[in-house]
């Protein structure tokens, strides 16, 4: 049994996914991969599957046909073939720094989401990070660079990238309630399940895959714990995608229902053919 499953949501992109996995084998963890597919090439999917061979750990792969943004119906999949009880949410793009695994890991709690962060580089340390071989510590080899790149307005959320140890610290830097963010959060499987999992009717980026479950999770009495400061990750800056019309009336009609357990969520992406 593992001690955690990691679900990395994927499409094509196997530059980032392979820095994800050789950041991921410097940590000391118990855990299995899930590699969360929303219809990648061929291509693609070969990747993966050849990483599969020769990762020295677990990788499953769970994969759907291309069929638009369908990242909540793929988490589900996930969910579904996860060995783990405790699931740790990464997206596919950002990279998990030295003992990620352990914090998510040492802080969980049951009843609890855990709710972590990601540092946004600047696009023009993309070459470099995606050069490297120790990705797992280019923020703390690269802080000073970073941060001088943030004083210049370039770069977000760096402070994110440091590591606190002590608690006292750590607890009056996460005494705020935040909202998660789909890039780094995780649970216990049996407190998404009260819920029902992800809402497969959302099928556009945002709200569906964090705003929404942390609501409905909410709903049903699981509370979120922040775990900034730890479980770093790093993200390069891209143009967020908006939020379209039709994913937020989706949300106002849960919220002005109370629909706190989806109606096509985990279970029905399960029996899905």
């Amino acid at each position: 049994m593992f001690d955690a499953s990691i679900i990395i949501s994927f499409y094509n992109n196997t530059k980032a996914l392979g820095l994800i996995l050789t950041a991921l084998e410097s940590q000391k963890d118990n855990f299995e991969v899930i590699i969360a597919d929303d219809g990648s090439n061929d291509d693609a999917v070969k990747y993966v599957k050849d990483k599969i061979v020769t990762s020295p750990f677990a990788i499953k792969l769970v994969s759907q046909k291309d069929n638009g943004f369908r990242k909540n119906r793929i988490l589900n999949k996930a969910i579904s073939i996860s060995s783990s009880e405790y699931l740790i949410f990464i997206d596919g793009d950002c990279i998990p720094q030295t003992n990620f695994v352990e914090d998510h890991l040492s802080n969980s709690e049951k009843g609890y989401l855990l709710n972590g962060r990601r540092v946004d580089l600047p696009e023009e340390l993309g070459e470099e990070l995606y050069t490297q071989a120790n990705p797992e510590s280019f923020f703390a080899r690269n802080n000073l660079k970073v941060l001088a790149l943030y004083l210049t307005s370039k770069g977000k959320n760096i402070e994110k990238g440091f590591r606190i140890k002590n608690k006292i610290l750590l607890a009056f830097l996460n005494r705020k309630d935040k909202g998660i963010v789909g890039c780094n959060f995780s649970a216990f499987k049996s407190d998404l399940v009260l819920v029902n999992g992800f809402d497969n009717t959302y099928e556009a980026a945002s709200i569906g895959e964090d705003t929404d479950i942390e609501f409905r999770m909410r709903g049903v009495g699981i509370k979120v714990k922040n775990v900034f400061y730890q479980a770093n990750i790093l993200h390069l800056m891209h143009k967020e995608l908006p939020r379209t019309q039709a994913v937020l009336d989706i949300f106002e009609v849960t919220k002005k229902t109370q629909q706190y357990i989806a109606l096509n969520g985990l279970e029905q992406a399960y029996n899905e053919n």
